[in-house]
C-alpha cells in the first residue's frame, strides 16, 4: 500500500491574518513547497455526517484572482461531481450557473 503525504505551512501575520501559504505533496515531482495565494480544503466528516473546511488566503490575494479561483473552484466542483455521481444534468446546470458568474463577475472564460 501507498502512502502520500500533504503539506500545508501558513505564515501568519500578528493578527493572525496569513501572509504565505506553501503547499508540498511527497507524490509531487517538484519536491520544493510552492506558494499559492489561496486555499479551500473540504473534509467529509462521516461520523457527524458534515463538511468540515479551511478556507485562506493571503492579505495580498488581489480581488480579480479570487473571482477566478471562485469561478474555477465552483467548474472543477462540477467535474469531481460529475465523476462521483455521473450526474449530468445537474453538473450542466453548474455549468451554466458558472457561466453566469463568469459574467456578473466580468471574468474571461478560458
Amino acid at each position: 500500500m501507498k502512502t502520500a503525504e500533504i503539506k500545508l505551512t501558513v505564515t501568519l501575520d500578528d493578527n493572525n491574518v496569513p501572509e504565505h501559504i506553501l503547499w508540498e505533496s511527497t507524490d509531487s515531482t517538484n519536491k520544493e513547497a510552492l506558494p499559492v495565494k489561496s486555499m479551500m480544503l473540504a473534509l467529509w466528516d462521516q461520523s457527524y455526517q458534515n463538511t468540515l473546511r479551511i478556507d485562506l488566503w493571503t492579505k495580498d490575494m488581489p480581488v480579480d484572482e479570487m473571482k477566478r479561483f471562485f469561478y474555477e473552484t465552483l467548474q472543477t466542483m462540477g467535474d469531481s461531481f460529475l465523476r462521483a455521481t455521473g450526474e449530468k444534468n445537474i453538473v450542466e446546470d453548474l455549468r451554466d450557473y458558472c457561466a453566469h458568474f463568469a459574467d456578473k463577475m466580468e471574468i474571461t472564460q478560458k
